[in-house]
């Protein structure tokens, strides 16, 4: 029974090429695409759930109340996490932890590596497996680094024999001998903390200096809590702690008009459980948990199987009305409702078996492209898990079983009469209908989230940032020579070249340069009886000018005033903060007695991401600290030249480090990474989802047409034009466009202005955005019902009316 079952099922499939070919080609696409979107969003939620941890493990925040409102803090002073383990009950394991990136040296090669700074227990919460050394405690001595098996091979071409050797690491501006005590398994891809070397956090340059400062505060920290005891109740154990440490910042919050937050408290402490670090964000004062990335790809995904699934229950609808004779037969014969039901599964199971196995062969094919596009380190493991084939195997189920099952179901009620004599009227199946409805609603929600994601990311892209992002080219100082020197060396080198304009430095970076840092430093100090709170930042001379940078009062620092060490440069937002109409006659008296005096305002500009508001910075310029980045100002007339120059200039300069020069505008553009991801993902899901859709809405218009045949002939007999049948045929889908499009916009206008509300200088959510996106879906609908029926109009009547 079964093998005939399979032969009529191979027979009707070959003899209905076009309508098989649509469908296995229209599933092997969407099972294509959604393997590997599937794959990417599985990853992204699998970040940080390997630790054995997971569940007792927590990130360590602060919540503020300021004169500001609320402030969230994940940086925390040195003395806080052993005064935390000592003082407050249900600590298992607690760990201070800094990234910072560090020049490694062994036997004249420099080799820059993305350091961690962590106490030994960080290896008690967190599950980084050795290979070699210790595997309880990585670093046991002060003097001992643990390394990657992907850093060792870097640095001495094996993994093997390396634990006992000495090597340099250059912190801040000295060089410290390091024995490597162990050698660890890499750092997964699905990491939040990433690293390729590990160093006692004693080492830390800052660390001597604020061993008993409250107030400086630049590393994370970790925890892990005993059996039994919950967040709450760890938070609630904090409040006598917090309250004690914390006195004088409380205080002065106070007096300068902070509110306190429902429980009566101006500074709490609280959990992120390490399960969420990846996805947590701190704005405006509240932590939020947004997996909305990884669920919008997930949702795509399962977006395009509905579509190509409704196409294939639409297109087994169609091909039905063709099989009337066949079935009106077999049920003269004696079939029953079961045998209908089993062919009909058969042969939709047969089309999902091998546009599954296509699909998975068009994923692999098209994997290693698809991992740069999106730049994912997923892989197909992902998508193996047990839960998620049991799944997928349930959906396929599902569909099969609609896809066989309906059809079978709509011709077992026919009387065998009807079904010799083919008659089989579907013009008012709801199902169908709603189908179509649907699809196009998703498509109208996705071409809208296309047009308001490109809008937004040209938004930024274009934005006035309030300095020169084209012609300056931001470099890491990797190497070992002192920072200030390798500028005044860059100067020096590139002075007699008419392209170059200037040359000058700082601590932080615009954008995310190559070498992948996004940072910013903050500080607090007390302005005639007020607390005043502004991101810093060391520069270098010509810093203005390097960026034209727009001067609204005073001057930048500049090499004729011998006390400019002692000047501060603030923007605007700065100048609003501290209240004075001439900010130029502000003074600052720091904590260590020293007097800083404002000597230039300069205009807001983006110091930050694109997507934040401007806060206030004051510039400093001190020796005493470091430089990071160095700034080149090329002229526009010969850019390619010019980059090549000073790649050149660097060479000489830092022959053992490593170029890593970008334009600000290449940096800038690599803040809202995602954003453009997360574009190119709903595009794509646009446009397939459009052809997907249109493959069905060509399906039913062919089942219509042929339904309506002897209509269309005595329509023409008695003069009806081409234009006017064709419009009688098209107007009943372009309804249900029009349906859909009703839908789909407030549901899209609600998610996208939500989504926008993240972005301090944000696209206009215009109207038009819905309209083009409903227009696109009509005009495409149109397009593919309309080259039917027109076909359908223009054919000779005689043959409409002729009988069978």
């Amino acid at each position: 029974m079964i093998k005939n079952y399979l032969k009529i099922a191979w027979r009707n499939l070959v003899k209905n090429k076009v309508f098989t070919l649509a469908n296995i080609v229209g599933l092997t696409s969407a099972f294509a695409v959604a393997i590997l979107l599937a794959m990417t969003a599985l990853f992204e939620l699998s970040y940080d759930q390997f630790h054995e941890n997971k569940g007792s493990a927590y990130q360590l925040y602060l919540s503020n109340q300021t004169p500001r409102g609320t402030e969230i803090g994940t940086s925390n002073p040195v003395p806080l996490a052993p005064a935390l383990g000592t003082e407050v009950s249900g600590i298992k394991s607690i760990a201070r932890s800094s990234s910072e990136d560090v020049l490694v040296i062994y036997n004249n090669k420099e080799l820059n590596l993305d350091a961690e700074y962590v106490d030994p227990s960080f290896f008690e919460i967190f599950t980084y497996p050795t290979i070699t050394g210790d595997s309880n405690n990585p670093i046991p001595e002060k003097n001992t680094v643990s390394i990657t098996v992907e850093a060792a091979q870097k640095m001495f071409g094996t993994s093997e024999n390396v634990v006992g050797k000495t090597i340099s690491l250059k912190i801040r501006r000295e060089e410290h001998p390091f024995i490597i005590a162990s050698i660890l398994k890499n750092i997964p891809a699905n990491s939040s903390v990433d690293f390729e070397i590990v160093i006692p956090f004693e080492n830390h340059p800052d660390y001597l200096s604020n061993i008993d400062a409250w107030d400086n505060m630049f590393h994370a920290v970790y925890l892990q809590l005993e059996n039994g005891v919950t967040p709450e109740q760890f938070e609630e154990n904090t409040i006598a702690f917090t309250e004690l440490h914390y006195e004088g910042s409380i205080e002065s919050d106070i007096r300068d008009g902070a509110v306190p937050d429902a429980n009566g408290k101006y500074k709490q402490f609280h959990l992120m459980p390490i399960g969420n670090m990846h996805f947590a964000s701190y704005r405006s004062g509240v932590a939020v948990v947004n997996r909305i990335f990884p669920y919008l790809i997930l949702g795509i995904a399962l977006v395009i199987i509905f579509i190509v699934s409704a196409n294939f229950i639409n297109m087994n609808i169609a091909l039905s009305e063709n099989r009337l004779k066949e079935i009106g037969m077999r049920k003269t014969l004696g079939a029953i409702k079961r045998q209908l039901f089993i062919q009909f599964w058969l042969e939709s199971i047969f089309v999902f078996a091998t546009s599954i196995i296509a699909g998975l062969v068009v994923a692999n094919l098209l994997l290693k492209p698809f991992k740069t596009l999106f730049r994912t380190k997923a892989t197909f493991a992902d998508v193996t898990q047990p839960s998620v084939l049991i799944l997928f195997a349930m959906i396929v189920f599902c569909i099969t079983l609609v896809a066989g099952g309906y059809p079978a179901l709509l011709m077992s009620k026919l009387s065998t009469l009807k079904a010799l004599k083919g008659k089989l009227d579907l013009g008012k199946n709801r199902l169908r209908n709603s189908l179509i409805v649907l699809q196009f609603t998703i498509a109208i929600i996705l071409i809208s989230g296309t047009l308001v994601l490109h809008g937004q990311i040209e938004f930024m892209r274009n934005k006035d940032l309030g300095y020169n992002k084209d012609q300056v080219v931001s470099i890491p100082l990797n190497g070992k020579k002192d920072s200030y020197r390798v500028v005044e060396l860059l100067r020096n080198e590139l002075k007699g070249n008419p392209d170059i304009l200037s040359v000058s430095g700082a601590d932080n970076n615009l954008g995310m340069g190559r070498d992948g840092s996004l940072s910013s430093s903050a500080m607090g100090f007390d302005y005639k009886g007020k607390g005043v709170v502004t991101n810093a930042l060391t520069v270098d001379y010509d810093y203005a000018k390097t960026l034209d940078l727009e001067l609204v009062a005073g001057r930048m620092f500049s090499r004729d005033f011998a006390t400019d060490s002692l000047g501060l440069v603030i923007n605007e937002a700065m100048a609003k903060q501290l209240g004075e109409e001439d900010p130029l006659s502000v003074k600052i008296p720091m904590d260590d007695g020293t007097t800083f005096s404002v000597i230039g305002v300069v205009k807001d500009y983006n110091f930050q991401e694109v997507s934040r508001a401007i806060q206030p910075l004051t510039l400093f310029m001190n020796n005493d600290w470091d430089l990071y980045y160095a700034y080149v100002k090329i002229a526009p007339s010969n850019i390619t030249n010019s980059f090549e120059a000073i790649e050149k200039a660097w060479g000489k300069i830092e022959p053992q480090a490593e170029f890593l020069g970008s334009f600000l505008d290449e940096n800038v553009d690599r803040t809202f990474r995602r954003e453009k991801t997360m574009a190119t993902i709903v595009t794509s899901g646009s446009v397939l989802g459009i052809l997907l859709s249109c493959i069905g809405l060509f399906a039913i218009s062919m089942l219509v047409v042929a339904q309506r045949t002897k209509e269309i002939g005595v329509r023409k007999v008695i003069g009806a034009s081409v234009s006017s049948v064709a419009l009688l045929l098209t107007k009943d889908f372009l309804k249900l466009v029009g349906i859909a499009f009703v839908i789909a916009t407030p549901i899209a206008w609600y998610f996208l202005n939500e989504w926008l509300q993240n972005y301090a200088s944000r696209v206009a959510l215009s109207p038009l955005f819905f309209l083009g996106a409903g227009l696109l879906a009509v005009f495409i609908a149109f397009v593919t019902v309309g080259t039917r029926t027109i076909k359908a109009a223009s054919a000779n009547p005689v043959k409409s009316l002729r009988t069978e």
